[in-house]
């Protein structure tokens, strides 16, 4: 796992990449951020060709046809198909111009209380993408360093972030990490929850890149009576194309378990974290973080 001290040592030309199971971000030293695409390939079935990474790949979502697949190579925030994680870096960098640099040193966010095995399957994902070096940094740690907390100071911050996968919280203090507690409950579950609600309430079928997109554009956790979308989508009794319009507050219903089993989860981490750090959260407050 990276020290922290090290990252002082980044120089131009090193890359940061937060391997995401919803999305995946890769950040150039002196650059930012240039590469912001979902963690998603789309491979031909018959010969195992991959045709496409990322923003393209999700355009084919629910739209392919028998001869072509898309796969989230991620799950829970650790590779659940390590060849399709690896092309999927490899069109990544691709994509960035990686081999204009020459042999990179990698660092990459991975969810806390990952395995030995997983971690080694991260770290030789990079090695193929021609890194000289990589490394390892748990994703609040990440956080926390990037939003500018010192966390060599014996103060707690508590960082909640919600992936794609997963939701960490976790209390960062003195340059490790103290309380965690993970659920597998997050933002690919929430998307499955506005499926799941529009097909009980209006049988209406929808897909995946839809329920996003109603998540991402009126998607709440509090009581709402402001905007509307038209969502459209199939009939489930006719079978043919309909079109409603729905409240952000009926998307705030179709989250609240999601929402309540995370909070839970909150709590939980609370009644764990020392009187002292709690001390600290009701000062500093709580860090929302993540890209779920």
């Amino acid at each position: 796992m990276l020290k922290i001290s090290n990252l002082r040592n980044i120089v131009t030309g090193d890359i940061a990449i937060d391997l995401g199971t919803a999305n995946t971000l890769v950040w150039i030293k002196g650059q930012g951020i240039v590469l912001n695409e979902p963690s998603i390939v789309a491979r031909n079935v018959v010969n195992g060709e991959i045709i496409a990474v990322g923003n393209e790949a999700r355009e084919m979502v629910g739209r392919t046809h028998s001869g072509i697949e898309t796969i989230r190579p991620l799950k829970d925030g650790v590779i659940a198909d390590y060849k399709m994680t690896d092309a999927m870096i490899s069109g990544f960098i691709r994509k960035i111009k990686l081999s204009r640099i020459a042999r990179p040193r990698i660092v990459i966010c991975i969810p806390s209380g990952v395995t030995d095995v997983e971690q080694r399957s991260v770290m030789e994902s990079a090695e193929h993408a021609n890194a000289s070096e990589v490394y390892l940094i748990e994703e609040p740690m990440a956080a926390a360093i990037g939003i500018g907390i010192d966390v060599s100071k014996p103060i707690g911050n508590m960082i909640v972030d919600i992936g794609g996968g997963t939701t960490e919280i976790a209390v960062i203090s003195l340059n490790g990490i103290g309380t965690i507690e993970t659920i597998r409950i997050a933002g690919d579950e929430q998307t499955k929850a506005i499926v799941d609600w529009f097909k009980e309430q209006h049988k209406l079928g929808i897909g995946e890149r839809t329920s996003e997109d109603i998540k991402c554009t009126v998607g709440s956790a509090v009581r709402s009576t402001g905007d509307k979308i038209a969502v459209k989508g199939q009939d489930m009794i006719t079978g043919i194309p309909k079109t409603i319009e729905v409240s952000s507050d009926e998307v705030r219903q179709a989250l609240s378990e999601t929402v309540f089993q995370i909070t839970t989860a909150i709590k939980n981490a609370l009644d764990k974290t020392p009187p002292e750090h709690s001390s600290d959260i009701i000062d500093f407050g709580i860090i929302l973080t993540g890209g779920g």
